[in-house]
C-alpha cells in the first residue's frame, strides 16, 4: 500500500502527492458536507479573520469524520512519521473566487524545528483539481529541514506549485514553507488538511470528548488512535 518511492521524495522535498487515494464519489460527498459547514459558519461566525475556515471537521460531517479511518492515509502516516501519532488539528482549507485565505502567508504549520526529528507532519486532501488558476499551493522544496524562514521574496522566486487532482493526497513535513495561492476562478477550490502530531504532545482541543459518543464508536482502531483514544488522561479517581 505504501510506495517506498513517494515516501524518499517525500524526505528528500519534504513534499509528496499520493494519487488517486479518493473515489471521486467520496470526494463529492465530503465537498457536500463541507460546503455545509461553511454555510453554517457563515451564519453564525460573521466576522473572523479566517472566515470559510472550518474547525474539527470531525464533528461538522459524518464523513468528515471517517475520513480519519481511511487505511491508506493511516499507512503513510505510520510509515512516514510515527505509528503512534495523534491528530493535532482537522479543519478546511477553501479559496473563494476571486480571493486567497489566511493560508496565503508565507509560513510553516510548526514552529518548532529540531535537527532531524520531524514533530507535525500535514496532510491535504483536494476536494477540487488543484490549478493555476485556482490556487494550487505554493511550496519551497526541502525547507523542511532549514531552522529559519526564507523572505517572501526568495520564497516567491524558488517556490513550486502543488498542481494534483480531486482525491489525492498531499503528504507534508510540519516544517515545510508553503502558501496557499489565489483562486481566479469563478467557483470555490475546496480541501480539507490534518495535522498530526506525535503521541506524547498535546491536541489542539479533546477530540475524544469533542465527538460524540456513537461517532467514536463509528470509527475502527486505527481512526480512535488518530483522535486521541489511547493518549487519554483519567478525569477521576
Amino acid at each position: 500500500m505504501v510506495d517506498q518511492r513517494l515516501l524518499k521524495i517525500l524526505d528528500i522535498d519534504g513534499i509528496v502527492i499520493i494519487p488517486s487515494v479518493l473515489p471521486l464519489d467520496q470526494v463529492a460527498i465530503l465537498r457536500t458536507e463541507l460546503e455545509l459547514a461553511i454555510a453554517e459558519d457563515n451564519i453564525t461566525h460573521t466576522d473572523i479573520f479566517d472566515k470559510g475556515m472550518v474547525h474539527n471537521c470531525m464533528v461538522r460531517g459524518k464523513n468528515m469524520a471517517c475520513l480519519l479511518d481511511n487505511e491508506i492515509l493511516i499507512a503513510y502516516l505510520d510509515a512516514a512519521f510515527s505509528s503512534t501519532c495523534i491528530l493535532y488539528a482537522y479543519q478546511s482549507s477553501s479559496l473563494m473566487p476571486g480571493k486567497g485565505n489566511y493560508g496565503s502567508r508565507v509560513h510553516v504549520d510548526s514552529p518548532r524545528f529540531i535537527p532531524g526529528y520531524a514533530t507535525n507532519m500535514g496532510v491535504i486532501f483536494p476536494l477540487d483539481d488543484f490549478t493555476k488558476e485556482n490556487g494550487a499551493t505554493f511550496f519551497l522544496k526541502k525547507s523542511h529541514k532549514n531552522a529559519e524562514l526564507p523572505s517572501d521574496s526568495v520564497f516567491s522566486a524558488n517556490a513550486s506549485r502543488a498542481y494534483c487532482s480531486a482525491g489525492d493526497m498531499i503528504l507534508f513535513s510540519g516544517r515545510l514553507v508553503h502558501a496557499a495561492g489565489e483562486n481566479t476562478t469563478g467557483r470555490a477550490r475546496h480541501s480539507l488538511t490534518i495535522n498530526v502530531c506525535r503521541s506524547y504532545m498535546r491536541q489542539r482541543f479533546d477530540f475524544p470528548r469533542l465527538m460524540s459518543v456513537d461517532a467514536v464508536n463509528n470509527l475502527g482502531p486505527k481512526g480512535k488512535r488518530l483522535i486521541g483514544m489511547n493518549v487519554r488522561v483519567p478525569t477521576s479517581l
